[in-house]
C-alpha cells in the first residue's frame, strides 16, 4: 500500500492499493459512516430515446458496507453519494471497487490507534515471502503465507500404487517437490521455506536440493498430516514461530493461545462482548482481541457503534487492540469464544 497523502489531524488519508493483501487491510479499516472518494463507473442516459453508456466518474460516498472475501480480487465499498458531478444525484447508492492499482481517499471523524498502525504496517510493504511445503509420499501442498492467512498455490500427487516400483516412484515424486521448491522460490522471491512432513520424508527432499542458496532458506518442521490441517499444525510449531517471529499471523496465534490458556485456568481472561465490555470499563485491559468477522458482523447488524466505543475506551484506558483474522485457526478459535476476548492486567474477583 502506498500512502499518497496523510493528514490524520483532519481525518484524511489517500492511498493506492498495490497488492491483494492491501484489500484485506482496507476491509478491516473502512467502517460504516466513513467517507470514501474514488473513481467509479456508472451507467448514464445519453438521449431521450433511452440509449445509455457506462462512464467513469469521481465521487465521494458515505459507507454503508464493504464486501470482500478471501480469494477475491476486489474490495467493493457500498454507500450513498455525498459529492460528485452535477449530473449524478446526491443520496443515491453507488459502489466504489478497489483493485490493485486503485487510488482512494478515506475520511474518518477520528482514526483509532490500531487503524493508524494497520495503515503504517501495510504501507511498509513488508511482503512475508514465506513458502510452506507440507508433504508425504502421496501428496504435497505448497502455500504462500499472507497477512490474512495463507494461499495454497500448488498441489501435486505422488503415485505409490505398485509396490515393486515404490522406491523409484518415491524418488521421482521427491525430485518433483525439490524442483517445485526451486521454481516457486524464484518466482515469488521467497526468503524462507518451511519444509514439513510426517516422519523422515523431508530428509529425502533435502538430499535432492543441490542449490546451496535454496537449502539455506529452509526451516524444517514435522507434521502429523498433510493438507490444510498440516499447514495449520506447522504454523504453530516452535521452530516455525521462531522463523516467523516478525510475522503478524504468528503474533496473532500467540496472543490467541495466551488468551485460551488463561481461559482454561480461569485466569487473566475475559471473553464475549459482555465480559469484554466490563473489563474495558474497569480499565483492566492489557490486550483486546477482536476478529475481523466479529467487526464485519456487527457492522452488518447495525451494532458497530457499540464495538467502536469499546475500541475507543480500550485505547483511552491504555489497552492495546489486536484485530485477528478469521482466515486462520487462531481467528476461528477466537470466533468460537464470540469473536472477542481480553487478556487482563489483573484478575477480577
Amino acid at each position: 500500500m502506498r500512502i499518497l497523502k496523510q493528514d490524520f489531524k483532519n481525518g484524511e488519508v489517500s492511498i493506492r492499493a498495490d497488492t491483494l493483501d492491501d484489500l484485506w487491510y482496507l476491509n478491516s479499516i473502512i467502517e460504516k459512516g466513513d467517507l470514501i472518494s474514488g473513481a467509479t463507473e456508472r451507467k448514464v442516459k445519453l438521449n431521450e430515446e433511452g440509449k445509455s453508456a457506462k462512464k467513469n466518474f469521481y465521487v465521494e460516498i458515505k459507507v454503508e458496507k464493504t464486501e470482500y472475501g478471501k480469494g477475491s480480487n476486489e474490495l467493493r465499498i457500498n454507500g450513498l453519494i455525498t459529492q460528485g458531478p452535477e449530473d449524478i444525484p446526491k443520496g443515491i447508492h453507488q459502489v466504489i471497487e478497489v483493485r490493485e492499482g486503485t487510488d482512494i481517499k478515506i475520511r474518518k471523524e477520528g482514526w483509532l490507534a490500531y487503524q493508524k498502525e494497520k495503515i503504517k504496517e501495510a504501507s511498509e510493504n513488508k511482503r512475508l515471502n514465506i513458502l510452506v511445503a507440507v508433504f508425504d509420499r502421496e501428496e504435497a501442498l505448497f502455500a504462500l503465507l499472507k497477512r490474512y492467512g495463507y494461499e495454497i498455490i500448488l498441489e501435486i500427487q505422488g503415485d505409490v500404487q505398485k509396490k515393486a516400483d515404490v522406491a523409484k516412484k518415491d524418488n521421482k515424486f521427491f525430485a518433483d517437490i525439490a524442483d517445485n521448491l526451486k521454481e516457486l522460490s524464484e518466482r515469488h522471491s521467497i526468503h524462507k521455506i518451511i519444509l514439513a512432513s510426517p516422519a523422515f520424508w523431508k530428509e529425502y527432499v533435502l538430499k535432492l536440493i543441490k542449490d546451496k542458496g535454496l537449502s539455506s532458506k529452509i526451516v524444517q518442521a514435522t507434521c502429523s498430516s498433510v493438507g490444510k490441517n498440516g499447514i495449520e499444525e506447522v504454523l504453530k510449531r516452535d521452530e516455525v514461530k521462531t522463523a516467523l517471529l516478525e510475522d503478524r499471523m504468528s503474533q496473532e496465534f500467540k496472543l490467541v493461545e495466551q488468551l485460551l490458556a488463561e481461559v482454561a485456568k480461569e485466569g487473566l481472561a475475559a471473553y464475549g462482548k459482555k465480559e469484554a465490555t466490563e473489563a474495558v470499563n474497569s480499565g483492566n485491559i492489557k490486550f483486546l482481541l477482536v476478529t475481523d468477522s466479529f467487526i464485519r458482523k456487527n457492522r452488518e447488524e447495525g451494532n458497530f457503534s457499540e464495538v467502536d466505543n469499546l475500541l475507543k475506551n480500550t485505547e483511552k484506558n491504555g489497552g492495546e487492540i489486536r484485530i485477528i483474522s478469521s482466515e486462520h485457526e487462531g481467528g476461528r478459535r477466537l470466533d468460537g469464544l464470540g469473536g472477542i476476548g481480553a487478556i487482563l492486567r489483573y484478575k477480577n474477583y
